[in-house]
């Protein structure tokens, strides 16, 4: 999940594979994120990926107005501001949790791969939105990691892009159930 946008998006660890989403976009593709962009939500970041989109959206808003006009909660150990408006720095998961109880918009996450694996970890994830692109890269950041807790989940909804990317809607369902396949 690593840098999907753009070659020098994110290069730590020496990942070489910066925009490797760029030749997959088409008209299913670009229809579906269109429609994710203008839900009304709050967005939970971690710090890098607020730290790439902060010299970025402020400048855009005619493309995703949502992104500036949504509060934006980013955990961070370091930060403590920015100048981009509708943002607050959260330190822990405590503060994610009381978050998530309150009222308002849907939250979503975007990016952040250590955030989502630490909501993964603390049942924290309500709907999982992915796209899975016809692919391998090897190296880089990974969506989930050995401390995800068991869970299921519910296809809500689904599509295959003609270039071949699957976009998958998952619901929380509950706990993992175990048995024995027979034949």
């Amino acid at each position: 999940m690593q840098a999907p946008g753009g070659k020098k998006e994110d290069t730590s660890g020496g990942f070489k594979y910066g925009g490797w989403t760029a030749s997959y976009g088409d008209e299913i593709f670009y229809k579906d994120v269109l429609k994710e962009l203008k839900k009304t939500s709050d967005y939970l970041l971690g710090r890098k990926t607020f730290e790439i989109w902060e010299g970025y959206w402020p400048y855009h808003a005619d493309f995703w107005p949502g992104i500036n006009e949504g509060m934006k909660y980013v955990l961070s150990k370091t930060r403590k501001k920015s100048n981009w408006k509708n943002s607050t720095f959260i330190n822990n998961i405590a503060a994610i949790k009381k978050i998530k109880k309150s009222a308002g918009p849907d939250i979503q996450v975007w990016g952040s791969s250590k955030l989502i694996q630490l909501l993964l970890k603390n049942d924290l994830v309500d709907e999982l939105r992915l796209k899975i692109y016809p692919l391998t890269l090897g190296k880089g950041k990974k969506l989930f990691d050995n401390e995800a807790i068991p869970a299921t989940f519910t296809l809500t909804d689904n599509r295959v892009t003609p270039k071949g990317v699957i976009l998958a809607n998952y619901k929380r369902k509950g706990n993992v159930k175990t048995g024995n396949i027979e034949v």
